[in-house]
């Protein structure tokens, strides 16, 4: 049985048992969470990426379980860190999380010289949710390349005359395609967003030329023909898009810049309550139903325990602050 101190269960406004934390979701007793109260899934983008794809897939069998409403709060600019900065300082009283990423986890704190918080202290990581490759696409109409080679050849001919979007600086796009461009010994244009989903409007209607994210995003696109992928930045190629070729097997050896999504809530909130969100995250990630939603967009559960999470979370941030120490990325 898990034991927390009478003091600490009467501040978090526990009526029951602390063990009952743990208990399943159908369990008459109430605990923290209840249905006369909302929880806030904060996604530090705009509407319709990636990140914001996910959370919503989730917070329905979330809220389910818990026993009360989720609701989703779209929370974008400076790459992630509004939102991010948001949850920071929110109470830790698992009635506040966050869907975080690659570019807002692990990328930020190298590209945001100063931020409002400390990323090395602000978040309790709770679990990893999904890995996604991300998708290198052209707008047809704008690049005439078909294949990797062919925007490496282009790119190199007119070095910065092609413009890629991002759903903000530090965001998925945004890594992915600093790493592409250092492999290749290329130079791209830079135009970021405050999200996914309004770049993938300027994508589409061919003010951009190109971008490299999540498959959510891009391949229903592809699949209506408006977009044509060129590579996937995974190791191996997605069972999403299977016919496409990855990145490293045309001609860039080695290279993986595959995004990964997780949720965190505040630090300092109680081991029983991550423990609960994990537990109910990792039954939510193992549900077939689930799965196979997300599997046509490219994204492949990761479930885990927290501190699996918070162990990965530290690796990444030391690779990808390498490489924006080595090119010398900038908030633009």
């Amino acid at each position: 049985m898990i034991q927390i101190p009478r003091r600490a269960a009467l501040s978090l406004g526990l009526l029951a048992a602390p063990a009952l934390l743990l208990r399943p979701p159908g369990a008459k007793a109430q605990a923290r969470w209840s249905p006369d109260r909302s929880m806030r899934l904060v996604v530090p983008f705009t509407p319709g990426g990636t990140t914001d794809i996910l959370a919503r897939l989730i917070s329905g069998p979330l809220g389910a379980a818990l026993g009360q409403t989720v609701v989703i709060e779209n929370r974008g600019g400076a790459g992630g860190t509004v939102g991010a900065e948001v949850v920071a300082r929110s109470a830790p009283d698992g009635l506040t999380i966050m869907m975080g990423h690659i570019g807002t986890l692990s990328v930020n704190p190298s590209l945001y010289p100063r931020l409002g918080y400390d990323p090395d202290t602000a978040f309790a990581p709770i679990g990893q949710v999904a890995s996604v490759a991300n998708i290198l696409v052209v707008n047809p109409a704008k690049v005439a390349a078909r294949n990797v080679q062919g925007l490496i050849a282009a790119a190199k001919r007119d070095p910065g005359g092609i413009s890629y979007g991002s759903g903000g600086n530090g965001s998925a796009a945004h890594i992915a395609m600093a790493a592409f461009a250092d492999a290749t010994d290329t130079q791209f244009l830079h135009v970021p967003y405050r999200g996914t989903g309004p770049m993938m409007s300027d994508l589409i209607s061919g003010s951009l030329d190109i971008t490299m994210t999540g498959g959510p995003a891009v391949l229903p696109h592809v699949r209506d023909n408006r977009l044509v992928a060129l590579g996937v930045s995974s190791t191996t190629r997605s069972v999403a898009a299977p016919d496409v070729p990855t990145i490293a097997e045309q001609g860039v050896p080695g290279f993986d810049a595959t995004q990964w999504y997780g949720l965190v809530g505040p630090a300092g909130m109680p081991a029983p309550v991550v423990a609960r969100l994990n537990m109910e995250l990792n039954r939510i990630l193992a549900d077939a139903e689930l799965q196979r939603r997300m599997g046509p967009e490219a994204a492949e559960v990761a479930p885990g325990t927290p501190e699996a999470f918070g162990t990965f979370i530290k690796a990444e941030t030391a690779r990808w602050g390498a490489l924006i120490r080595k090119t010398g990325m900038k908030v633009e």
